[in-house]
């Protein structure tokens, strides 16, 4: 009775905090308090960016809690965006000049390199593979995989017990590549999370899989029906993507974060969004040194 207490709890928290209303690019609703800096003294990429007086960054749309789009809202809200905000104040940009463009797990790289977005805050795992066709500055966060299922499945408990499992993830995701190779599931990708949750509920998939903070955020939206089950068992790096190549891009992504780390908007951000759903503030990561 006190765990569903508790589900029960979160799931109003994080109902209340999605549900808050965001105007213009980004100028409304419950976000981090950030200054917009009115004289930036960038260089390189950052201040052919910055001249620009407006940026596109790309997000996810369907991630409680990380960054989800309500239908009706003009933007969406979740920590990956207030991290799209923090960084735009250090361009000097406002948020009402941020576009924000839906970007899928499988399309993050060309969007980077076709220039249909400036920058991809999209809870976007640093990896090699990855930082070998686009730049990778962070970590901003870290977190760490898990697994979704229906709240009647007393089977799954962890990955060990996902052989033959169907799961479900995100094309082009490190996720879904890790429980088959690792665990034998089989895996069934779909372009959003939302549409592999969809399938968890009508039992045309065993679990879902990615990390457990957005796997949190459908959980609490919908306690009586899905539950997250067993440690985490990857450690998943946040990082916020770039073109290659963008002359002094990595220097001054990773300064904005640090900054936010020690003016306190980072801590804000995530109190505002993630921590709604019950998750602690995290220790801030240490950032990788840029190449």
């Amino acid at each position: 009775m006190r765990f569903k207490k508790r589900k029960a709890v979160i799931a109003a928290a994080l109902a209340a905090s999605m549900g808050l209303a965001a105007c213009g690019g980004g100028g409304g609703g419950d976000h981090a308090s950030v200054d917009v800096k009115a004289d930036p003294g960038l260089t390189g990429a950052a201040k052919t960016l910055a001249d620009k007086g407006s940026i596109k960054i790309g997000v996810k749309f369907d991630q409680p809690g990380v960054s989800n789009k309500e239908p009706g809202s003009d933007t969406p809200v979740g920590f990956d965006d207030e991290m799209g905000r923090i960084v735009a104040a250090h361009l000097g940009i406002e948020p009402s000049k941020i576009q924000w463009i839906e970007t899928v797990s499988d399309n993050r790289e060309s969007f980077l390199q076709d220039g249909t977005v400036d920058l991809v805050i999209a809870s976007y795992s640093i990896t090699p593979d990855r930082r070998k066709v686009v730049g990778q500055a962070g970590p901003y966060y870290v977190t760490g995989q898990q697994l979704l299922v229906r709240s009647d499945n007393n089977t799954i408990k962890g990955p060990d017990d996902l052989k033959n499992a169907k799961v479900c993830s995100v094309e082009g995701s490190t996720s879904l590549a890790r429980v088959q190779d690792d665990y034998g599931a089989k895996p069934v990708p779909f372009s959003t999370y939302s549409e592999c949750v969809d399938q968890l509920k009508n039992k045309t998939v065993d679990a879902v899989t990615t990390d457990g903070a957005i796997l949190l955020g459908y959980a609490a939206q919908d306690p009586d029906n899905l539950k997250v089950v067993g440690k985490p068992f990857s450690e998943e790096r946040y990082g916020i993507g770039y073109k290659k190549g963008a002359p002094g891009m990595c220097q001054f992504l990773n300064k904005a974060i640090q900054e936010s780390f020690k003016d306190g908007s980072w801590a804000d951000a995530f109190q505002k969004t993630l921590g709604k759903s019950g998750v602690d503030t995290p220790t801030q990561p240490t950032l990788d040194a840029c190449q």
